[in-house]
């Protein structure tokens, strides 16, 4: 992409027509051009002063009429050719009105050229002409405006922009997203946010929909001035008129700075729906959101269908954040599973005490203490009176009392608060009482069953 065509993607707005169109029409002749200027208008409005209009003497107009048919075919290589033997003789195009023709001219070839340092110098020196009219040199500062901020020589581009705002009767809604524009690279960020803003108003107020650009810019600088809820209201509108992935995003993001979450949910789970997130970090955030928000199942199903996808690598801690999921669903045998494979990437303390619990609760009362057993073998419990709790019931279920009170009093002796104390000196004293019930009973001839640690 070439740099004016990058600019006029960026801003959105077109550089003037060739400037020879104000002083012909393709097809006019330039002696029509001459006679038509020596005509004096009538005052449009009684005493208003009138100015005589300039013309261009038969010479002159006779030899620029040669370069209209190569401009029109766009030759212009042999058109710069032309001029440039025109602006060199003192003779052809004498007078200070007909040298700013030949700067017109010249300056659009060597834009057409891509050739804008000329095309500037030429258009600079239409400005600063003694022969320019005041309108030719008002619209010639709009294009050194564009031009120098195609050459990113945005003090220039202000300038030039500046002095044709100060001497326009209108300054539309485009002229201003181009100062703001320019504005924002000089780091003139006030600036660029008032004439932002007054430009979307003045569109607006015609009931005309801005550009998805100037929105863009508005949000960027109201997101630097930390207004994340101008921000939002911002990509509302966008969502809605220019409706994008990204945009849905970047709501979502916003939504979470300002803890809307139910609001971030949604706006993830639209993107998400459509098949927009493709990356792991975006997938597990969306599993989080579901859990965050109680909603467990989704959570899972999310993670689940990521790691069938590829998108989220089967590591430990992901497999580990997959069996939480479940577990909080309720859903104990996918729970296992899920740690289980966890297991085999990582086998830590910690992990083969969670396997331990939910071991417990479906009944798997061996491979609970077995679970148990390692994690304590293996150390680094996050909760390690817990751990031994779950290995004492999981003892008393199988029948092995006094082991039982052996991993009681371990999790006393561990537990760091009265209310983690209260819970194994209960069961310590349960297993003591139910341990020596059941001896009595072997005593007396009866058939009790007896410790069995394999299950």
């Amino acid at each position: 992409m070439s740099r004016s065509t990058k600019f006029l993607a960026v801003f959105g707005v077109a550089f003037l027509l060739p400037l020879f169109l104000a002083v012909v029409a393709p097809g006019a002749s330039f002696s029509n051009v001459a006679n038509a200027a020596d005509e004096k208008e009538e005052p449009k409005y009684k005493n208003v002063k009138t100015r005589k209009r300039e013309s261009v003497g038969a010479r002159c107009s006779k030899a620029l009429e040669k370069v209209q048919p190569e401009l029109e075919l766009e030759n212009w290589a042999g058109s710069l050719e032309m001029l440039k033997e025109i602006g060199g003789s003192d003779k052809t195009c004498s007078s200070d009105y007909e040298q700013v023709q030949v700067w017109k001219f010249s300056a659009y070839v060597y834009y057409s050229l891509d050739d804008y340092n000329n095309a500037i110098r030429s258009y600079k020196q239409v400005v600063d002409g003694v022969g320019t009219p005041p309108e030719l040199r008002l619209d010639t500062r709009y294009t050194l405006a564009q031009l120098h901020t195609v050459q990113e020589d945005y003090k220039n581009a202000a300038l030039q922009l500046e002095a044709w705002m100060a001497e326009s009767l209108i300054v539309g809604a485009d002229a201003k997203m181009l100062l703001a524009q320019i504005y924002y690279q000089l780091e003139r960020k006030k600036d660029a946010l008032r004439f932002v803003n007054e430009a979307i108003a003045d569109v607006e107020a015609k009931d005309i929909l801005p550009k998805e650009g100037w929105w863009g810019l508005q949000r960027v600088l109201y997101y630097e001035k930390n207004d994340y809820k101008k921000v939002i209201n911002i990509l509302e509108k966008l969502v809605k008129h220019y409706p994008k992935w990204t945009y849905w995003r970047q709501l979502g993001g916003m939504y979470g700075e300002q803890e809307r979450e139910m609001d971030r949910l949604v706006a993830t789970e639209m993107v998400y729906l459509n098949g927009q997130l493709d990356k792991e970090s975006q997938v597990l955030s969306m599993a989080y959101m579901y859990l965050g928000a109680e909603v467990p199942y989704r959570a899972a199903m999310i993670i689940e269908k990521g790691m069938d996808d590829g998108i989220i690598k089967r590591t430990a801690k992901n497999l580990e954040v997959l069996g939480t999921a479940w577990y909080q669903a309720k859903d104990l045998n996918n729970a296992v599973r899920a740690l289980e494979d966890a297991s085999k990437e990582s086998d830590t303390g910690n992990l083969q005490a969670r396997l331990a619990g939910i071991y417990l609760d479906l009944g798997r009362d061996a491979a609970a203490y077995k679970a148990s057993a390692r994690a304590d073998k293996k150390g680094d419990v996050k909760k390690p009176d817990s751990n031994f709790l779950v290995m004492g019931n999981a003892l008393i279920n199988l029948n092995c009392y006094e082991d039982a009170v052996g991993a009681f009093k371990k999790s006393l002796k561990v537990a760091k608060d009265k209310k983690g104390k209260r819970y194994p000196k209960q069961w310590i004293r349960y297993a003591e009482t139910e341990g020596s019930r059941l001896q009595k009973l072997r005593d007396v001839g009866a058939t009790v069953p007896s410790c069995n640690k394999k299950g």
